[in-house]
């Protein structure tokens, strides 16, 4: 329950159909608390339990909502299982992890009923396996994104473009650090982060605001002129459509999910993925015509304005749920077969590839970290973070 995007989708869908009469349950992997589900308006009055706590329990339809709940499914008594599936996770792993990656996709051989926020991961599942899947993009808050209300510190025509950059650190996929340094080799004197990352300072930037609750996130949105999200992967990303809605414009690579509502030199700047000096060229662009820079955020404003709320998103989402209750039963040993095949391969191939080529992957050397005492892990996320900055690579992952 921790601070993302997808976690946010999840939490917005599923307010919406407690409001609407559901009896809505979140099934938790992680351990949370009162403060854990703080940063979001509307978690804390959702009924949220730790997932082995859930599983005791009889339901109408469980929904997975990202990979490795989805091989949870299993232990769960209902007659219905579904996936929302929010990015083709696979791809948040290193092309050298093949095993987990080659994991991560057998959970799209599951059966059950299947919706997703963007067209691109509706059409790779319909093509890669043969799913049909609902498409439900993402809203937007409309009563907390809107150009009007407080600022953290309001924008001067008669400077040089306040910078944003938005991404957690230590994400190799997020590129935030990176970032950072293209927009400090542009030129750009005023930098912001917006990070859901535990750092206090970042260098070379003047301002850091981490893990802000979702309420405030437009009072820095609406101080700032160009967003930087120079992620790789994606499913429908939130941000760059946060900052529209908050007067801003923002420059993006092509990552897939942008085209639902990013369209280059009408409302933002995308930027072929891995080109670096695309990015600082098309920042010092900006940074430089205010004229350019006004006809992308009006364009962005006319996007804002078009686009849907999170109840008529949530709408769409309930209609799906009703389609799901509706359909065909899954059986639960179906499930456990799949699961039990995927981790057995897993294992296997995963040997192999340790045999041949040992050392520990990043994806377990996080789970190590996240057994440290918080104070210890705060202030090696804050290390993380500025040598990513200082010396980071100036390329994409």
């Amino acid at each position: 329950m921790a601070i993302s995007g997808g976690t946010y989708v999840i939490v917005q869908h599923a307010a919406y159909l407690h409001d609407k009469g559901y009896d809505i349950t979140l099934a938790v992997q992680e351990p949370f608390t009162e403060q854990t589900l703080a940063w979001h308006d509307q978690a804390s009055r959702l009924r949220c339990v730790p997932i082995e706590a859930a599983k005791s329990e009889t339901f109408d339809l469980v929904i997975a909502t990202w990979w490795k709940t989805a091989f949870e499914l299993r232990h769960f008594n209902a007659p219905r299982y579904a996936y929302f599936v929010q990015s083709i996770e696979a791809r948040f792993y290193s092309t050298e992890e093949v095993p987990l990656r080659k994991l991560v996709a057998a959970t799209y051989q599951l059966p059950g009923a299947y919706v997703t926020e963007a067209t691109w991961i509706r059409d790779h599942l319909a093509t890669g396996y043969g799913h049909e899947v609902a498409l439900v993009r993402n809203g937007i808050r409309k009563d907390v994104y809107r150009t009007m209300g407080p600022t953290m510190a309001p924008r001067d025509p008669n400077r040089q473009p306040r910078v944003l950059v938005e991404g957690h650190f230590g994400v190799s996929f997020k590129n935030t650090a990176l970032g950072v340094r293209l927009a400090r080799e542009a030129g750009a004197k005023d930098i912001w982060v917006l990070t859901g990352t535990p750092v206090k300072w970042v260098p070379g930037v003047s301002r850091v605001f981490s893990r802000v609750p979702m309420n405030v996130t437009p009072e820095v949105y609406r101080s700032c002129d160009i967003l930087i999200k120079l992620s790789t992967v994606e499913g429908m990303f939130g941000p760059p459509l946060e900052i529209f809605h908050c007067g801003g414009t923002a420059i993006v690579f092509d990552v897939t999910g942008h085209d639902e509502y990013i369209v280059d030199g009408q409302n933002a700047c995308v930027v072929r993925r891995g080109d670096m000096d695309g990015v600082v060229a098309t920042l010092r662009r900006l940074l430089d015509d205010q004229a350019e820079l006004a006809k992308l955020k009006a364009g962005a404003q006319k996007t804002a304005e078009a686009w849907a709320s999170w109840d008529e998103s949530s709408a769409a989402f309930r209609d799906w749920v009703e389609s799901a209750l509706a359909g065909f039963t899954v059986d639960r040993e179906v499930l456990a077969e799949l699961s039990d095949k995927a981790f057995s391969d897993y294992v296997r191939d995963e040997q192999e590839r340790l045999a041949n080529a040992p050392r520990v992957p990043r994806h377990r050397l996080s789970a190590l970290a996240a057994r440290l005492p918080p104070s210890l892990l705060r202030s090696l996320k804050q290390l993380e973070a500025a040598g990513e900055v200082l010396f980071g690579p100036r390329e994409v992952r």
